[in-house]
């Protein structure tokens, strides 16, 4: 068995997951659950949107497990409606929103639960997100404009080409990588969280079904006062499958996320 995550129990953090059907949900909680022992400062929540039967049955297997919980809703009510149902009753200080397909690859969790403890201005805290393969997913953003989000969309290779260093300001791809930064906003596939400080935002906004609620949050965050900070120092692996490229359902989800946050928050084209 490998190291332990968290080698000095002091307080419980809650990993609260969010799932409809994701096949790679299981690599993730074997990975995790190798890596914490029997750890009783965790507790994993899982909350599963209305999946198949067999998948249900599945996760259901994993509350042999003390520190796990699953709970099995009747209606796929998406992301933020199922984080907040874990997070909202305060089920400890500090919680990780973890996406189904993320894979630790050191020990992170306590890391990076200290770190955001040590910036009480600081309600929510990201590390960097890895693909499979090492290369950085740059998922920070200090803002969001309509040409940008669709100009990641477009498939030709020399249009990106023609806006490379466009590109990279709205990636924010020259966060310096040996210091940590206080940024706008971060991803939903992985952050720590604040819970008082979640609660007292309400946590996620449930009118966005899929993408934009972690967006929103981060801005809601601010316009309360609290900072997000990103750390290079800690990294996690997210098996990013962007849906939304692949799926024309899942885009069409996108485009209404885009218009309810736009519409929240503003129009800003370019």
């Amino acid at each position: 068995m490998s190291q332990p995550l968290m080698n000095t129990p002091t307080e419980i953090v809650t990993i609260s997951i969010v799932t409809h059907n994701s096949d790679k949900i299981f690599l993730s909680l074997d990975t995790l659950i190798d890596k914490l022992g029997d750890n009783p400062a965790v507790k994993i929540i899982i909350f599963d949107n209305h999946s198949e039967a067999g998948y249900q049955q599945k996760l259901l297997g994993y509350q042999r497990f003390p520190f796990i919980q699953v709970t099995l809703h009747e209606e796929n009510k998406g992301f933020g409606f199922g984080h907040n149902y874990n997070l909202l009753s305060k089920p400890s200080d500090f919680a990780i929103i973890f996406n189904p397909d993320i894979i630790l690859e050191q020990d992170v969790l306590n890391g990076l639960v200290s770190l955001l403890k040590q910036h009480s201005e600081a309600a929510l805290l990201a590390p960097k997100i890895l693909n499979e393969d090492g290369t950085t997913q740059h998922l920070v953003r200090q803002k969001l404009d309509v040409f940008d989000y669709m100009l990641r969309f477009v498939p030709f290779h020399f249009v990106k080409k023609m806006f490379d260093k466009r590109l990279a300001r709205f990636e924010c791809r020259e966060l310096p990588d040996d210091r940590d930064s206080y940024v706008r906003m971060i991803s939903g596939s992985f952050m720590v969280v604040d819970v008082e400080k979640f609660a007292a935002v309400e946590g996620f906004d449930e009118r966005y079904f899929m993408y934009f609620e972690d967006n929103d949050l981060c801005r809601k965050m601010e316009a309360a006062g609290y900072k997000v900070l990103y750390t290079p120092r800690f990294q996690v692996v997210h098996l990013y499958e962007r849906g939304a490229v692949k799926s024309r359902k899942l885009f069409f989800v996108f485009l209404q996320s885009m218009r309810k946050y736009f519409n929240k928050w503003g129009w800003q084209f370019f």
